[in-house]
């Protein structure tokens, strides 16, 4: 596994990480020399931020260090059976003192939506294609399929045992990342990778009951909203819920997650988007793509990112003006016939 691990050091992790130190190594030589660190991830975590948190703390708790969890926002129910769930803490400002702070799929100390990080030595550990060398040290690989990938090379690089606790947060990570390895990125490793993590104590069907069967009935409730707005167009698709909407199903922030996957489900659809009004009448978007649409290059260009298959922005409201704006760069990119790949 080591040396898949090697194979997937490209060109890409370094090119995009221009003057501070970066790289695993720059990572693994700054927690050596450290006791104390805060780890955290981008607001509303999905299933990799989750899992590589918890799994970044099991690693920096073998070798020795002391080691905090915080999120803005809380762990979504799916992935509150995960090991060690319970020790992530709901914060909004980060209090007391730290050697540093491991800041996972981040472009920015803003993505993480907490205060207090200011003036702190940062580590930067991400691989989204939208990924920013803003930390002390920056560590961005955009050919890895999950984040958890590079904590699993890290772990590796460490010298830490593997446990069936650290496996079963990576694998839920990798598995929910890579859309249940349905994206392009899915290849060779990223099967190796899963297969490790299952011989080292991680059980796949246990994992996607908890991921899968597990939903609250207000997101099943939200789903039948969204899906009494399914609009299609061709090759696009798109469904919204209101405000109204997630007060009426009494459903989270946390429900969203997923439900874009029904719209770009439709057979012939190419591009989808799920937008959702925010209580201030700004409409947050999740853009998905079946490959020949890179959404990233979208996303950035509203202030977002991600991947090139999924990816996420925020657009002025009302609603009819959000579909609009999106709708109208999804057709122009398409005409255009922009298909490069990531």
């Amino acid at each position: 596994m080591q040396e898949t691990a090697q194979s997937r050091m490209t060109s890409g992790e370094l090119l995009r990480q221009p003057g501070q130190r970066h790289g695993m190594e720059s990572v693994l030589e700054a927690i050596q020399c450290r006791e104390r660190f805060l780890v955290t991830a981008h607001a509303r975590p999905d299933g990799d931020a989750i899992g590589s948190m918890l799994a970044c703390a099991i690693i920096l708790g073998q070798m020795g260090k002391e080691v905090d969890l915080v999120s803005s926002d809380r762990v979504p129910l799916i992935y509150r059976t995960l090991p060690c769930a319970s020790q992530i803490r709901r914060v909004a400002r980060v209090e007391g003192d730290y050697d540093a702070v491991i800041l996972l799929e981040c472009d920015g100390v803003e993505r993480s939506r907490l205060a207090g990080l200011e003036g702190r030595f940062l580590i930067n550990i991400d691989h989204h294609i939208s990924g920013v060398a803003f930390a002390d040290i920056n560590w961005i690989d955009d050919q890895a399929c999950a984040v958890a990938e590079m904590i699993h090379r890290l772990a590796t690089a460490a010298g830490v045992w593997i446990t069936p606790e650290m496996a079963t947060c990576l694998y839920t990570a990798v598995l929910t990342d890579t859309g249940s390895f349905c994206y392009d990125g899915a290849d060779e490793h990223t099967f190796n990778l899963a297969a490790e993590l299952v011989r080292r104590g991680a059980k796949p069907a246990e994992i996607a009951r908890d991921v899968y069967f597990s939903c609250p009935t207000s997101k099943m409730l939200l789903l039948g909203a969204a899906l009494g707005n399914l609009r299609r167009d061709g090759r696009l698709a798109w469904m919204w819920v209101t405000h109204e909407d997630m007060l009426r199903t009494s459903a989270a922030e946390e429900d969203c997650e997923g439900l874009v996957n029904y719209a770009i489900g439709i057979s012939g659809v190419e591009a989808a988007v799920f937008l959702r009004e925010l209580s201030d009448h700004r409409v947050r978007l999740s853009l998905r793509s079946k490959g020949g649409l890179n959404v990233a290059r979208i996303a950035e260009s509203f202030g977002g990112g991600g991947h090139h298959h999924a990816s996420g922005c925020t657009l002025e409201g009302p609603m009819s003006s959000a579909i609009d704006c999106i709708l109208s760069t999804f057709r122009r990119h398409l005409q255009q016939g922009i298909h490069e790949v990531a």
